[in-house]
């Protein structure tokens, strides 16, 4: 079985509700995953956009959320999960606001995608402190068993 993300609050490739923005209470969504493979020793997660800041022009990816050593045995993580609610063991990077957490969409112009990337590794990566994406992708490299991906989009006034 395949590797699957999925979330109760939008469809893929739909928009996200306002909930889960900065527009909103800027919560951070519902989450289910299936199909975690034989032998996973962890999950990650990473929410990023990459049509920052204009999706018409984008110049960066913008890194919206940032966990990892999330126990394989983890199922889901429900919405506006605080830190202390996380799954067991669950170890927190840093996004772009340069803090741990969830921070919610909040596009300056244009409607833009996130991108909801869970990824099985074959190990744990332990206590690195909060990661940075790049250093988490860099720990992650060779070791990555399967991903999923789910994406909603959001534009803000609309």
């Amino acid at each position: 079985m395949a590797l699957t993300l999925s979330s109760s609050a939008f469809e893929p490739n739909g928009p996200i509700p306002r909930d889960y923005t900065c527009d909103g209470k800027d919560l951070s969504p519902p989450l289910a995953w299936h199909g975690v493979p034989e032998g996973a020793g962890s999950l990650v997660l990473v929410v990023d956009d990459p049509d920052a800041p204009d999706p018409k022009a984008p110049t960066m990816t913008w890194v919206h959320w940032v966990l990892y050593d999330i126990p394989p045995s983890a199922t889901a993580l429900s919405a506006g999960v605080a830190t202390r609610d996380l799954p067991r063991g669950t170890r927190e990077g840093v996004n772009d606001w340069k803090r741990t957490g969830y921070g919610g969409p909040c596009p300056p112009r244009g409607r833009h995608r996130y991108f909801h990337k869970l990824y099985a590794l074959d190990t744990r990566l332990g206590d690195r402190g909060p990661l940075t994406k790049a250093r988490l992708e860099a720990a992650m490299a060779g070791h990555v068993l399967a991903q999923a991906e789910l994406i909603g989009t959001y534009q803000r006034g609309g």
